[in-house]
């Protein structure tokens, strides 16, 4: 039984907390929150303690799974690393590059599996996605953002995120990741757009952005990313890869509001347009939520036991992070950034 503490129980912390509390690989030694919070079923037999470092000291986890806010996440990954605990850390892995590279580092000094919360790596939709763009070859041009039309409660966690990260670099590693999957290319230079859009937030943050990220092969990459009640649902699920050979598209899902967190990994048709032909269209039963973090602790799981090599996948979200911190960096500056 891998034996696990789970850190953060917001949505993203209860959903992960919930997939090891049904997998028969893991046991739940102990759930930690630095606030009072009410848990869903089936969690709420477990007790929340509200100090990590005794907990971490007490229960000595063969794994620790971090789901805080983005700023805590370097800090508490190699905390846990250096008490001999595997990690699972949501995403970004870090706040900063140096960050980034110092918890790789601890990775590699301690031997600890280290995998961090990139959910569309386990999506079976998405994974055909890459497969079928890698397939035509490129040079490639991503098309892809997330934009969210968030209100009420939505709109108050939107808020909070911004007080700690921008939302081209929340939500940009996702889509990031996925391009640099697809390329293998050397990303070269980023350059980025924002605006502040509301009162609500802190002078120095912008809740729309957008940026280009050009690589080495020729490819080009678009994200765009909005949060707010000033949103439009307008063209809000763009994933689109062209290449000289054809396009590669995502369907937006049915029915589905912007700010619906279901539809930001909903992906059952893909579309697939060979250049000269018509386009074929391929259904997929894809995951929920839920669904897609049980398969997320499937692959901890597996990395734990089989003693899987996880050196790309480390330095690939080292990689996607830089590239969004260089675009919110070109948010700020006005000028282009060269990686």
């Amino acid at each position: 039984m891998i034996r696990t503490l789970v850190v953060g129980m917001g949505q993203m912390g209860q959903s992960h907390a919930i997939a090891y509390h049904e997998h028969a690989d893991f046991e739940i030694a102990g759930l930690v929150n630095r606030s009072q919070v009410s848990l869903e079923q089936p969690l709420d037999g477990y007790a929340v303690e509200t100090d990590f470092k005794a907990a971490l000291q007490r229960l000595q986890p063969d794994l620790v799974s971090i789901a805080t806010y983005s700023d805590s996440h370097a800090e508490l990954a190699i905390a846990a690393m250096k008490s001999g605990a595997n990690v699972f850390v949501e995403k970004p892995i870090a706040a900063t590059t140096a960050d980034a590279h110092r918890v790789a580092e601890i990775a590699a000094e301690t031997g600890c599996k280290l995998v961090v919360g990139h959910i569309l790596r386990h999506h079976p939709t998405w994974q055909a996605f890459i497969g079928r763009s890698r397939a035509f070859g490129g040079p490639y041009v991503f098309r892809m953002n997330l934009n969210q039309r968030s209100k009420g409660s939505a709109w108050e966690v939107h808020k909070r995120l911004m007080d700690k990260t921008s939302p081209i670099v929340d939500c940009g590693v996702h889509y990031v990741d996925v391009m640099c999957q697809i390329t293998d290319a050397k990303p070269v230079e980023v350059r980025a757009i924002g605006l502040r859009l509301t009162d609500e937030i802190a002078l120095d943050m912008y809740n729309y952005g957008q940026f280009q990220v050009l690589f080495s092969d020729g490819s080009c990459g678009w994200y765009e990313a909005g949060w707010g009640p000033m949103m439009s649902e307008t063209a809000h699920f763009v994933k689109d890869v062209v290449t000289p050979n054809g396009s590669i598209s995502l369907r937006e899902p049915l029915r589905r509001a912007s700010s619906d967190l279901e539809g930001h990994t909903a992906a059952d048709v893909l579309v697939v347009a060979a250049t000269g032909e018509n386009e074929a269209l391929y259904d997929f039963d894809s995951p929920d939520h839920q669904g897609l973090c049980n398969l997320q602790a499937e692959f901890v799981s597996h990395a734990i036991i089989n003693n899987l090599d996880l050196t790309r996948h480390i330095s690939d979200v080292v990689r996607s992070l830089e590239i969004c911190l260089a675009a919110d960096e070109s948010v700020r500056t006005g000028k282009p950034i060269k990686l």
